[in-house]
Formats: C-alpha cells, sequence, structure tokens
C-alpha cells in the first residue's frame, strides 16, 4: 500500500526564553515583539503536528499514525514502540536561558507518571512533574552559535571556580566537595543548592556570592565563560541557585553543524542560541532552577547522574559516495550532509546542505521519516513510492521552514534541490 507524503504544519510553543526573530524569519513570520521559543514537529499529544497531503484536509499526524500504523511506521517500528512515532524534531530558538533541568530514566518515567495518575493530577497541570511515561533523551544540532550546560565537572575543578567566594551556600559547597572530590561530594554539593532554594535569606547570601564573581570578572579572571555565566544567570533569575549551580556543570559551546547529546539523568541547561533538536517523544522535565515553574527537588534528585566527566557528543558521519544511513539506502552524492547517532534507538538525524550538483541524494529507505528544509528548496521524492511499480512516484516540494512527513510505506526517501535540510528518522 502507498502512502502520501505529507505536509505538516508544525506547533509552535511561545515560553518566555524563546527568541523575537528567529523561527520568526525561518517561517516567514512578521514580528510582533513576542517570543517564540519552540516548532515541534511530530505526534506528541500536547503538540501533535497537523498533516496533509496534496493540499488536502488536514490531520493530526497522531490519529493518522493510529489508523494505519505499519503504513505509517513500519512494522519493525511498530513491533518495538507500538501505534507511535518515537521521536520529536523540533526547532529550538533561545535568547535566555531555559530552566536548568533534568529529564527521567525510562522506568522513573513511568513509575512518575503514574503515581501522578493515580493521585488525581490532570494531565496538562502546573502540578504535574511528569506529563507522560517515556523518558527523553535529547540530541542539539547547532543552526547558529548555540551555549549551554551539561553535565557535571570534574570536582577538582568546580572547587578551583568556588575558591575564595564569599557566601554561606557556596561555602557548605565548598566544605562538601573539598571532604569528598567525587562524584558523592558534587552531589553533596547539588543537593545543598537545590534545597537552598527555600531558605528565607537565600537571595541575600547569592547576592554577597554574585557580587564576589562579578568582581573577579570584572579584574580579568582566569575563567571568564564560566564567571560570565553565573552573572548572566543571576541577571536573569535573580536569587536562583541555579546561577552558583552553573560552575559545577560544564560550559559548551556549539558552533554551526556540531553537536551534544544529553542522556537521561544529566543536569543540563541551554542558554541562548538557534538549533535542531530532536529526542525520544516525550515532555517530561524535571526543573532544578533558572523557572518560574514547578521545581520538584525530590523526583529530580531521584534522576541525576553524578559522574563527572564532558558533556556528551554524538557520534558525527560525514555521509559520501556509496554510504547512507538507515536501513538499505543508498548515497548517490552528498558531500554536505552529516549523520548524527547517540547511543538512543529511537531516533538519528542527517543534517546539512543539499546542492544541485550532487543529484539525488537517497537517505533512509524504510520507517517514519520527518524532513524538514532550512533554507532554500528540496524537492522530496520517494520514486518507487513502496510498491516497487516502475515509473510510479511520491514527490514534494519543501520549500525554508517548511517539513512533510514520509511514511514507512512511501519506500526510499531522495532529494534533490539546494537548501540546509534535516531529516529525522528512527536507525
Amino acid at each position: 500500500m502507498t502512502s502520501p507524503i505529507l505536509h505538516l504544519t508544525p506547533t509552535l510553543q511561545s515560553y518566555d526564553w524563546g527568541s523575537r526573530s528567529a523561527l520568526h524569519s525561518l517561517l516567514g513570520m512578521e514580528q510582533d515583539g513576542g517570543p517564540l521559543a519552540e516548532m515541534w514537529m511530530g505526534a506528541h499529544p500536547k503538540g501533535p503536528s497537523s498533516a496533509s497531503a496534496d493540499g488536502g484536509p488536514s490531520s493530526s499526524l497522531a490519529d493518522l499514525i493510529r489508523a494505519d500504523p505499519v503504513a505509517m511506521l513500519g512494522q519493525r517500528v511498530l513491533d518495538e514502540y507500538g501505534p507511535r512515532l518515537p521521536y520529536l524534531l523540533k526547532v529550538l530558538a533561545a535568547d535566555r536561558a531555559l530552566s536548568l533541568q533534568v529529564h527521567p530514566q525510562p522506568h522513573r518515567a513511568r513509575a512518575g507518571f503514574n503515581r501522578e495518575n493515580r493521585a488525581g493530577i490532570p494531565r496538562g497541570s502546573a502540578e504535574r512533574s511528569f506529563h507522560d511515561d517515556q523518558h527523553k533523551p535529547e540530541m542539539v544540532v547547532a543552526i547558529s552559535r548555540f551555549e549551554g550546560l551539561s553535565g557535571f565537572r570534574r570536582p577538582a575543578r568546580v572547587l578551583e571556580l568556588l575558591d575564595g567566594l564569599r557566601g554561606d551556600l557556596v561555602a557548605r559547597m565548598r566544605a562538601a566537595l573539598a571532604a569528598r572530590p567525587s562524584a558523592a561530594g558534587l552531589q553533596e554539593a547539588f543537593t545543598l543548592a537545590l534545597h537552598a532554594r527555600t531558605l528565607p535569606d537565600v537571595a541575600a547570601d547569592l547576592a554577597v556570592t554574585v557580587a564576589d564573581v562579578a568582581a573577579r570578572l570584572g579584574a580579568g579572571t582566569t575563567s571568564p565563560r564560566a564567571d560570565a555565566t553565573v552573572v548572566s544567570l543571576a541577571e536573569q533569575h535573580p536569587g536562583d541557585p541555579g546561577a552558583i549551580v552553573s560552575m559545577m556543570l560544564n560550559r559548551v559551546t556549539l558552533e554551526p553543524g556540531e553537536s551534544m547529546f544529553v542522556p537521561a539523568g544529566h543536569v543540563h541547561a541551554y542558554l541562548s542560541g538557534c538549533a535542531v533538536e530532536v529526542m525520544s517523544s516525550s515532555d517530561n522535565v524535571l526543573r532544578a532552577g533558572l523557572t518560574t515553574k514547578r521545581v520538584d527537588v525530590e523526583a529530580l534528585l531521584a534522576c541525576v547522574a553524578y559522574a563527572p566527566g564532558p558533556a556528551a557528543r554524538p557520534r558525527v558521519r560525514r555521509l559520501g559516495a556509496g554510504t547512507a544511513p538507515g536501513r538499505r539506502g543508498t548515497l548517490a552524492a552528498g558531500g554536505g550532509l552529516q549523520e548524527y547517532r547517540a547511543a538512543i534507538p529511537e531516533f538519528a538525524l542527517v543534517m546539512g546542505e543539499v546542492t544541485v550538483g550532487d543529484g539525488a541524494v537517497a537517505l533512509p529507505a524504510e520507517g517514519p521519516r520527518i524532513v524538514l528544509v532550512l533554507d532554500g528548496q528540496i524537492e522530496v521524492e520517494c520514486p518507487a513510492a513502496g510498491s516497487g511499480t516502475p515509473g510510479e512516484s511520491l514527490q514534494a516540494v519543501v520549500r525554508a521552514g517548511e517539513s512533510v512527513f514520509v511514511p514507512h510505506a512511501a519506500g526510499t526517501l531522495a532529494l534533490r534541490g539546494s537548501g540546509r535540510t534535516v531529516v529525522a528518522y528512527v536507525p
């Protein structure tokens, strides 16, 4: 059975940290002064894309998948994940820092979701910590310069950054790390910082510490990025211990095309910039600070991984002649494309420049695929349309800011044209 290529209408999220220009520009929308933070392409219950074929009526992509899961997903993906799209593709655009946060492991997501259901907390309520029963590992690939924090630094380096700073909280964090310069010390120091949120004098205490960091920065610090991050976060969220916690975390800068992977349990925060983000289809976010939303300290602490080390990176492979991602794909050319794979079975990305000179670039040949064009114009074609009938094909033109869903039953996927393109798929 042949399934058409479906044009997607994404769900837009207007969180207060969002950019006032980046997504507007991508989508060709007039800037109205308000923020646009995320563009979602997928079938998550909180914001499923609507989908239509050749200008026909629109339906929820989630409903279309449930109506014919074999054609939409393929038997392999259906057997593994059930009648649901296992990934969610986003474009994220941040002018200000997102919350300091952690995503739960699979068993904790299921347990927390079921526990809140039994407690009668409505779906969508601001009092929920677990909005679904899925884990949420995620991968970002920078579109512009992208700044973030991810994973714990070595305890010795954290002690260097905390050295000489005044304040009761920072003194207790130093003492914990000095006594146990290990993952256990990181756990104690991080726990102290999170519990400090409720102390009556925390704002005044943190103001002293931040003033010391600002003075050190002005005097020519040896750690300008770490200190500038503290000062910036304290300006955005006065009195929030998350500004001090930032010194415990790896500071990451991604240039366009560079990537980072955030496994479940890794404390992280995205600070600024624009990136493509792909994740397991979940909206489970446990916040530690830098937010006005719910902070569930106990649920978060149960999920945190404290082993220090550099920010995690996915495996990146440049695709050239004769190579292809996915299963049964072939690649005629396309040296401008890279494949991004993390140790997660739900998702992978191909991203980069498709140029006229490449001819047809063939990509993953099976499963549910989403193609997003960031600039230029791309023709998406399924030459055999999944049927093996000579001369039969499906085609769709995708322009900057547009996206399409290519069902499993459409068969082999090929791209032609010129433009920066993203393909999400199940590896």
